[in-house]
């Protein structure tokens, strides 16, 4: 049945490939607010992990359970009995798989595909999920950001920082803050600290001019069909550490979005749009893009219990607005 055929049959569905749903915490989970919203829509909710995908006769499939909701953090969720059911029969699927981007989630990108030339609405795109690596996408808006060189060499990270002094580096494929080091170029650790994290100068990673105003929160600003929402959560460092990371001790404070922040939303919302990246975060600190979050996006939850909001509401007004796939 073709996704035309179902909104016909007024039974619309949406799935969701996510990290097991019995170890979300609720109340900052922004897949949560997406199945809550699909819920309240009327959708029937059906829920994947990556290993349930597969591939039959060039269809895809997954082992999916339907799935019950509650905005309860004691009791959040109900799963059904599991079905082997095509991808194609879904109006809508949500990829919500965190990093790490390793293989397996490119190999699960083909099988996306498979479900969207079949008429899956897929959140966000599979191609775009591939392309816009959430570090090195920032190099194509170079006047958005501190000098930055992904290289897998040492002596290269290391004449960076002979001319840009205390920096930040960070692996290119993960998530929360993991493996993030903050370096000078006389730090006496520093041959060690990149040898480690290019696993002896054989893998590519990301240095980044260090940026003070990490102190005042590393902004995270999230849009919807290449539109900002009015507020970004800014994630403030905790006591001795340099990271704002929610999953390292940050702490969170809603803040307007400054004119800066609209300038740089400006020069990147037009391209995620046309990627069919319906859903992003950015991070921002103090002046500079830092990264741009493409594969599970959060602070929704944050946002809207600061300031009333609905952005699941608006990412589903866009889906509806963009259907058929």
């Amino acid at each position: 049945m073709d996704s035309q055929d179902r909104s016909a049959a007024g039974n619309r569905a949406t799935g969701v490939i996510m990290d097991p749903i019995a170890g979300i915490k609720t109340y900052k989970d922004s897949t949560f607010a997406m199945l809550l919203e699909a819920q309240r829509r009327g959708h029937a909710l059906w829920y994947m992990e990556l290993p349930d995908l597969m591939v039959a006769d060039g269809r895809a499939f997954a082992r999916m359970r339907p799935l019950t909701v509650r905005d309860d953090a004691d009791d959040w969720f109900s799963l059904g009995e599991a079905q082997s059911r095509g991808l194609d029969e879904l109006d809508v699927l949500l990829m919500r798989k965190d990093p790490p981007f390793d293989m397996a989630y490119v190999y699960a990108t083909y099988i996306l595909d498979l479900a969207e030339q079949a008429g899956t609405r897929v959140v966000n795109r599979p191609q775009a999920l591939r392309d816009a690596n959430e570090k090195c996408f920032i190099t194509r808006f170079p006047q958005c950001c501190v000098p930055t060189t992904i290289t897998s060499r040492s002596r290269d990270i290391e004449a960076f920082m002979a001319t840009h002094g205390l920096s930040v580096v960070k692996p290119l494929g993960g998530m929360g803050g993991d493996s993030i080091f903050q370096a000078r170029p006389d730090d006496p650790n520093l041959k060690v600290i990149l040898e480690t994290i290019t696993r002896s100068d054989s893998e590519l990673v990301m240095v980044q001019r260090y940026i003070p105003e990490i102190t005042a929160g590393d902004k995270r600003i999230l849009l919807v069909n290449g539109e900002p929402q009015p507020y970004a959560l800014a994630r403030i460092p905790g006591a001795g550490d340099f990271r704002g990371n929610l999953a390292k001790g940050g702490t969170g404070k809603g803040v307007p979005l400054s004119d800066r922040d609209r300038w740089i939303c400006g020069q990147v919302g037009p391209e995620l749009k046309r990627r069919g990246i319906v859903f992003a975060g950015l991070d921002v600190i103090g002046d500079y893009l830092t990264e741009i979050n493409v594969t599970s996006p959060t602070c929704i939850r944050e946002l809207d219990a600061e300031f009333g909001l609905n952005i699941a509401g608006d990412l589903f007004d866009a889906l509806e607005q963009l259907e058929p796939a």
